[in-house]
């Protein structure tokens, strides 16, 4: 399918993906949004960036019914950040008219209860906070026809399945599902043998390898010298870098010595306040700041364009954890690079790493007295 236009969709939506750029879809796209449209459930295996978004809210706008009140679908999401970019998204292609509700943590609760109030066709939630709202009795669900689990993986990793279980029992049973996860392990196929009905499967790529964009680098380094060597890359290469650490105080520190060194840096963990987050994340995407040092539980859900290099400043704990870290790089037809730096004690899991994922990655080490690194 090489265009929106050879879709069945409204003459107003085509305007609105015309509007907003959106011309040729991407696989995951044109795979699930036919059979979706259909009002077949849909259960998607695809990495972050591949489009998924856009794959169930163009179902989504076209199926609900715009004269009935109240919430009519329900998007449950793993975190507040990527719910406030779906929920972003469904402003901009139903031009702002489209009545949708923000259910998140962290938030103030009245503007959220007032905007389902409000009428809005649309929820998006994360499983916690709904959850409550639900135990509470502030929120009703029983008019939602259409169910989207995204990034499920995640949102199990992040224990919100018994949440998860409490909300879809509360959910009409003739509703349709739409189920998105980056992986397909048996806890994931559980989810979906229990929530979905005859779906349609869709599997976009290899799940559990990095995009063939992305450029792989790894470099063994001492661990004193994992700054400089971020500092060096920063200064010979262009675009905006995401780097990754694993503590929150590796974070602060990272940045700050950034920051010190003259680099716009910023920071996002789970320490700061959601306004700093918020802020941050903004920041990022807007260009004004070019680096972004992040954990992973806070970095779950971010999906910025054009981030032109990953960096694993600290090694990920799982290889899983890589692929998810490297996806932000690379995405659709773009290009990126991704570093991985390995202190001699991290060198054996950096390729044992390599050998699960099958990839091979183009080796530098660093002198441990010179700044300059070199090929091995």
């Amino acid at each position: 399918m090489n265009s929106f236009l050879e879709m069945n969709l409204s003459a107003r939506l085509q305007k609105q993906l015309a509007d907003a750029k959106f011309e040729t879809p991407t696989a995951v796209q044109a795979g699930a949004i036919p059979p979706a449209l259909e009002g077949r459930d849909v259960l998607a295996t695809a990495q972050t960036g591949t489009g998924k978004t856009l794959s169930f809210l163009i179902p989504l706008i076209e199926r609900l019914d715009p004269q009935a009140k109240g919430p009519q679908a329900l998007v449950l999401l793993p975190t507040r950040e990527l719910a406030m970019q779906v929920q972003e998204q469904w402003k901009r292609l139903t031009g702002g008219a489209g009545g949708s509700a923000l259910v998140c943590g962290g938030m103030p609760e009245r503007p959220q209860l007032e905007s389902i109030r409000r009428g809005a066709r649309l929820i998006v939630a994360t499983p916690g906070r709904l959850d409550d709202y639900l135990e509470r009795g502030l929120v009703k669900l029983s008019g939602i026809r259409m169910l989207v689990l995204d990034e499920v993986d995640r949102m199990l990793d992040m224990g919100f399945q018994p949440a998860i279980r409490r909300i879809a029992g509360l959910l009409p049973t003739d509703r349709q599902t739409l189920c998105y996860s980056a992986t397909l392990s048996g806890e994931i196929g559980r989810v979906a043998q229990a929530y979905l009905k005859n779906p349609v499967r869709i599997e976009i790529g290899s799940v559990l390898k990095p995009s063939a964009n992305v450029e792989l680098r790894s470099f063994e380094v001492p661990s004193e010298k994992k700054q400089e060597l971020l500092e060096h890359l920063l200064n010979q290469s262009e675009g905006s870098f995401l780097v990754f650490v694993r503590t929150k105080r590796s974070a602060d520190r990272v940045a700050q010595r950034l920051v010190r060194s003259g680099h716009a840096a910023t920071q996002i963990h789970g320490d700061r306040t959601q306004g700093q987050r918020n802020a941050a994340l903004s920041s990022f995407a807007r260009g004004h700041h070019r680096v972004l040092v992040a954990t992973d539980v806070a970095a779950r859900g971010i999906d910025v364009a054009d981030v032109a290099h990953v960096v694993n400043y600290d090694m990920p704990k799982e290889a899983e954890d890589f692929v998810h870290r490297v996806g932000r790089t690379g995405r659709a037809s773009a290009r990126g690079i991704a570093s991985t730096f390995a202190a001699p004690e991290e060198t054996r899991a950096l390729r044992r790493m390599e050998r699960s994922l099958s990839i091979t990655t183009k080796t530098f080490r660093v002198r441990a007295r010179e700044q300059s690194e070199r090929i091995a």
